[in-house]
């Protein structure tokens, strides 16, 4: 087992852990939680190995096996299985001493080699990495690519493909579901549900903890909590303790009443389709851990659009995709991911966008924003349709030498040159905008380049608040959130008066935002009448037939 007892970790002068003490069992599936800067990371540190305590003991098995992500980005022309493979070590050193017994030329050494390479899963070491990739959503086609030939959000994959190639008794992963979307995330979370060793994971994806892990280790004011339970688990006993502490406190109150009151509104207006009946549920929830919510350190709300135009917008007949690279040959067709597409969105919506990997998802949604012309058909938009885009690279075109306040001052300058003038744009209303979203003091002057992923997504958040849309278009903005700021997102879209538009591998989020579901699926757009549960069974039913048919070509 794993003990830390009255362990003391610093940072510099800051002191993350003091005096904390724990017990991890083997075989336990933990759930390592806490706000931004807590110290989760810091902790994962002493348990790798990297940092040392600066007071106390901390012990873990001579003998474990530990698994964990490289962060590294891979440079490396060799092939996606055969990177996979060699995260395999002791394959990887089974292997060294073969090719060492036959230069020796020693006949014994050569026997006990063979047999150990064979004891360390050389005959299946192929058939496992494949495995390992194609459930992270690689296509056959690329088991053999180059890794460099792979984005950076793939080759991260390619690094926790290696990292669960990897035979451990302790296996840490931080934020393992970052680069994935929902087809690889509910493929990880059955693999992980079978893993037979000990897992701590880091995770702001509150349905896959519940799903996986099995006790909650809260760092809470340099201590660590330990609750039997997942993560709703630990919601409901922290409440519980928030409400016993914090029962009289105005603000408390005052938070868990104004909670209160849009939870009973849209649970009021919800019908009784199914989609819709899964987000009473998650509403209820909410309604539960008002107190939680109401003790997070960051709210925020998205303004009254100042005009909702109904239809937004209607698509006839229209076809998405890709117009031709600009050194293609002449004549060179356009690729088209869907067509036919017959949809209408009206003021009001909240449509959650659904689709396996690869299917258009993000070609719909970029398409809808205008970022993409469509290649064929019709789109019609509303009189004073005003769209809030959060892209998933969104955080990539924020300029890393500008400040927050150089950011809100271009966008003001870009308002006023298109004739909108009813925004805040001078610069202490701008700074006062900024700080509702957690920018204050010298933040507002800091370098976004600077910043950590999550504090650079609430900058790209504050824009788009800023910007008072009618229609929000949101292309997974979860990926760099934590727990808490997910959670006041959710708040804030349930309290938008306009559309919204989701894209989202965070089911807690889509289950608490979304009235209907639409479906991206074989080259067309249409209503999924199902729930979440419904469309991750889909989504594994998918996963199967394409499976098979790969198998069938081969």
């Amino acid at each position: 087992m794993i003990i830390l007892k009255n362990v003391t970790l610093r940072r510099s002068s800051k002191i993350l852990l003091d005096k904390a003490s724990v017990t991890i069992n083997p075989g336990e599936k933990v759930g390592l939680v806490g706000r931004n800067g807590a110290g989760k990371s810091t902790l994962f540190a002493l348990l790798n190995g990297t940092l040392h305590e600066d007071g106390g003991d901390y012990s873990i098995p001579k003998q474990w096996r530990m698994g964990q992500v490289a962060q590294d980005m891979p440079e490396t022309e060799q092939s996606a299985t055969d990177f996979v493979i060699d995260g395999d070590t002791p394959l990887l050193a089974a292997r060294n001493e073969v090719k060492a017994a036959e230069e020796s030329d020693d006949g014994m050494r050569m026997a006990e080699a063979y047999m150990a390479l064979n004891d360390a899963g050389e005959h299946d070491a192929e058939a496992r990495a494949q495995a390992l990739i194609l459930g992270l959503g690689f296509k056959v086609s690329e088991l053999h690519n180059p890794v460099n030939s792979f984005s950076g959000g793939w080759r991260m994959r390619l690094q926790l493909a290696r990292a669960l190639m990897c035979p451990s008794d302790i296996l840490l992963l931080d934020e393992p579901t970052n680069h994935l979307d929902m087809d690889a995330l509910v493929w990880l979370e059955a693999w992980l549900k079978r893993y037979q060793g000990t897992l701590v994971m880091i995770s702001h994806d509150r349905e896959f903890l519940d799903a996986i892990t099995g006790v909650t280790l809260h760092i809470d004011n340099a201590k660590l909590v330990r609750y039997g339970g997942n993560y709703s688990k630990f919601e409901d006993m922290r409440a519980e303790q928030i409400v016993l502490q914090q029962a009289t406190a105005a603000r408390q109150a005052e938070k868990i009443a104004h909670l209160q009151s849009f939870i009973n509104r849209f649970k009021a207006k919800a019908s009784k389709a199914k989609q819709a009946q899964s987000r009473v549920k998650a509403l209820e929830r909410m309604e539960k851990i008002a107190p939680v919510l109401a003790d997070a350190e960051f709210s925020f709300e998205f303004q009254e659009p100042q005009n909702l135009p109904n239809p937004m917008l209607s698509m006839v007949d229209t076809a998405i995709g890709y117009p031709p690279p600009d050194d293609a040959p002449a004549g060179t067709p356009p690729t088209v991911i869907v067509r036919g597409i017959n949809r209408s969105v009206m003021a009001g919506q909240r449509i959650g966008i659904l689709g396996a990997n690869g299917q258009g998802k993000s070609t719909l949604v970029k398409t809808i924003a205008q970022a993409l012309q469509p290649l064929g058909g019709e789109v019609t938009v509303g009189k004073g349709l005003n769209i809030g885009y959060f892209a998933q690279q969104e955080l990539d075109v924020l300029r890393p030498q500008d400040t927050p306040l150089e950011h809100m001052t271009r966008l003001a300058k870009e308002a006023l040159a298109a004739g909108i003038r009813n925004l805040p744009g001078r610069e202490q209303e701008l700074r006062n905008f900024l700080g509702t979203f957690n920018f204050s003091g010298d933040m507002v002057k800091q370098a976004v380049g600077t910043m950590s992923g999550g504090e650079k997504a609430r900058l790209v958040l504050c824009m788009l608040v800023w910007q008072r849309p009618n229609l929000l278009l949101l292309d997974e903005p979860t990926n760099h959130l934590d727990l808490a700021t997910r959670e006041a997102l959710s708040v804030a879209l349930n309290e938008f008066e306009g559309t919204v538009m989701l894209v989202s591998h965070d089911r807690a989020l889509l289950r608490s935002v979304c009235d209907e579901f639409w479906l991206v699926s074989r080259g067309g757009v249409g209503p999924f009448d199902g729930d979440l549960d419904d469309y991750q069974r889909y989504l594994l039913e998918e996963a199967k037939r394409s499976r098979e048919t790969a198998t069938a070509g081969a």
